[in-house]
């Protein structure tokens, strides 16, 4: 019927009278499952969802073919009984929950307390929402995935049970002991069991189970031992937690940890962890298969059955990106894998409503044979995407699949832009394709304008393909301002560093704040939606601040989950950028030298201050996107 659906919009304009069919048409995927969603979504980009963005998220996963899903919402309420049962008192409970933008990494056992508590009335709220997720997912026929208990436990624990053997695991990602450090129980406790049996049994009285759970126990974090034995001992307790629940539980592990400390997990040690399970009751995400897939030197996870899964995206930043070429070929070599335990296909992005054609790419390619031809399947991507062909946008998408949408080799998305990173002299301008190949999609899009304007996706489209131009522009007069300050040019650093702070960027953000999908009042005021008194209203507000910009009391992972909104582009970067310029010309105009560590005090106090500045931001567009790109693209196109 040529119909699209995307997180950016849909095009559902169905040819009257709907198609005849000749004969019945039945498809068969390859494998069992095809999996969504990534431990960190749940709070990079479903922080904040009602249940309506939650409804169309879930139509989306259905009409995508996703059969296997997490439904982590609303696990803390059923957490704050078992430790209200165990005999925690709330002030320890609360010293435990991190704030609602950072819950994944609670879950983790990456942090406590940090950006917390959580109110009651978010708990009621995150129940009352898991209880319409899991119906909707189990209507239309998929397996919902249930959170389990991987070992970790909060401070209070060693008050009410002294004689438990816990240990402290170190800080994780720059975060010291104050966040971070966990407890995490010895699998050979007998608490272990009690703690993990009573949460899952909570849980399955609370919203029934498809028999499937998922924990990770050391994810980023280095395990106490080495000793296989010890890993076996693990990974056996947290299974027989869950059977002690549920005697049919299956265990679906995320294979991150795997590839992420290679130097730890030897063959030896992953055979033991894996091994620890019977064969078969567990799943492993091969979760960035695309780029350091696990299988090929594990042979095949040692028997375990795994997901094929494509990565893609970090912290939910902005930026095109993709990996075409592997994810239309990595499947199928997976499966052809001697004994090969691949039972699916998966889509994992850290964060999502970004690059959509990578991902409807993707799904389609769960239910295929063999690979597919890209240059003709992105013709009629296109053309269902706006609901009409057009040959200069046909051209555009075919430009950008084999340009910034085809990086090879061992590539992890990251947006390193000096446009969304703290200035410094010494930042990465790298690209993995001709900068020239975006230029000419952003032409051949506007080119498209008169006739394709009134979709609404297009208009996404442009705004992305025109902000990714500004991305590489801001690349370049960086140099510019960096080849001018190194070489004592003070005239040429004022008008590179001149265009950059006073048109360039406040052009970026006037074209972003014409777009709904890219303005920050968006993600705030979501955020302020769910509260139900002022005083949460701002904590939750701070929350979403914090993650996007410092993420972290001190900058701890500064700028990872960045994005290009409206109003972050002025108040947050462009301001960075202007301390950053006028440092420079102030250091050329005094004759001392510029320091990068002063520098970095003094735009922390900045960013600090942007976290805090309590100023309301439009959630509504304003402004022409034709014409606001148009105008970028009359000054600035190369």
């Amino acid at each position: 019927c040529g119909c699209h659906l995307s997180w950016s919009g849909a095009q559902l304009r169905l040819p009257d009278p709907l198609p005849r069919l000749r004969a019945e048409i039945r498809a068969t995927a390859p494998g069992r499952y095809r999996y969504y969603q990534n431990a960190c979504t749940q709070s990079y980009s479903y922080a904040w969802w009602d249940w309506a963005r939650w409804e169309r998220e879930i139509d989306w996963m259905a009409l995508s073919g996703i059969n296997l899903a997490p439904a982590f919402t609303g696990q803390e309420a059923a957490w704050q009984r078992v430790y209200h049962s165990l005999g925690l008192n709330q002030s320890e409970i609360d010293a435990y929950f991190t704030g609602p933008a950072f819950l994944a990494w609670n879950r983790m056992g990456n942090l406590h307390g940090w950006a917390g508590p959580l109110p009651p009335a978010w708990h009621l709220k995150q129940l009352y929402l898991q209880y319409r997720i899991v119906e909707r997912m189990r209507s239309l026929g998929m397996i919902t995935v249930l959170p389990a208990f991987a070992g970790h436990v909060p401070q209070g624990v060693l008050r009410v049970f002294p004689h438990v053997n816990a240990t402290r695991l170190g800080g994780w990602s720059h975060f010291d002991c104050t966040y971070s450090c966990t407890y995490l129980l010895d699998p050979e406790d007998p608490m272990f069991q009690v703690i993990g049996t009573l949460f899952l049994k909570e849980l399955i009285k609370e919203f029934g189970t498809d028999h499937v759970y998922s924990a990770d126990t050391f994810n980023e974090m280095t395990p106490l031992s080495s000793e296989p034995a010890y890993l076996s001992r693990v990974s056996n307790a947290v299974f027989r937690s869950m059977t002690g629940a549920d005697p049919e539980a299956l265990w679906l592990m995320q294979g991150w940890l795997f590839q992420h400390q290679p130097d730890f997990w030897q063959p030896a040690q992953v055979r033991a962890l894996l091994r620890g399970v019977p064969l078969g009751r567990m799943i492993v995400l091969d979760l960035f298969a695309e780029s350091k897939p696990v299988y090929q030197w594990t042979e095949s996870f040692y028997g375990q059955p795994f997901i094929w899964c494509m990565l893609h995206n970090f912290g939910g930043n902005h930026g095109l990106f993709g990996t075409v070429e592997a994810i239309n070929h990595g499947p199928f070599a997976a499966r052809c894998f001697p004994n090969s335990t691949m039972v699916g296909t998966g889509l994992v992005p850290e964060g999502i409503e970004q690059n959509d054609m990578v991902y409807e790419l993707m799904n389609e390619l769960g239910w295929r044979q063999e690979p597919l031809d890209l240059p003709s399947w992105v013709t009629r991507y296109a053309e269902r995407r706006y609901g009409t062909p057009n040959a200069a946008a046909a051209s555009a998408w075919r430009l950008l699949l084999r340009s910034v949408y085809n990086c090879t080799g061992v590539c992890v998305n990251h947006n390193h832009s000096p446009l969304v990173r703290r200035p410094s002299l010494r930042m990465d301008t790298e690209l993995w394709y001709n900068a020239s190949d975006v230029y000419e999609a952003w032409r051949l899009l506007l080119s498209a304008g008169a006739e394709l304007g009134s979709s609404s996706t297009f208009r996404y489209d442009l705004v992305d393909v025109t902000r990714q131009a500004a991305q590489q522009l801001v690349s370049d007069y960086y140099l510019s301002i960096r080849r001018a300050f190194q070489s004592h040019a003070l005239p040429e650093l004022l008008t590179a560093g001149g265009v950059l702070v006073y048109d360039l960027l406040p052009e970026l953000d006037s074209l972003l704040s014409s777009h709904s999908l890219f303005l920050l009042g968006r993600w705030l005021e979501s955020a302020r939606a769910v509260a139900t008194s002022d005083q949460e209203a701002e904590q939750y507000e701070l929350n979403a601040r914090n993650q996007v910009t410092l993420w972290g009391p001190g900058g701890n992972i500064l700028d990872y989950a960045n994005k290009q909104l409206g109003g972050l582009v002025l108040d947050y970067y462009g301001v960075r950028w202007s301390l950053f310029v006028s440092a420079l010309v102030e250091s050329l105009n005094s004759g001392s030298p510029f320091h990068q560590d002063q520098f970095n005090q003094a735009v922390f106090q900045v960013e600090r201050g942007f976290v805090y500045n309590k100023k309301r931001y439009p959630a509504v567009p304003v402004g022409d996107t034709l014409e606001i790109s148009r105008k970028l693209f009359l000054k600035y196109y190369p």
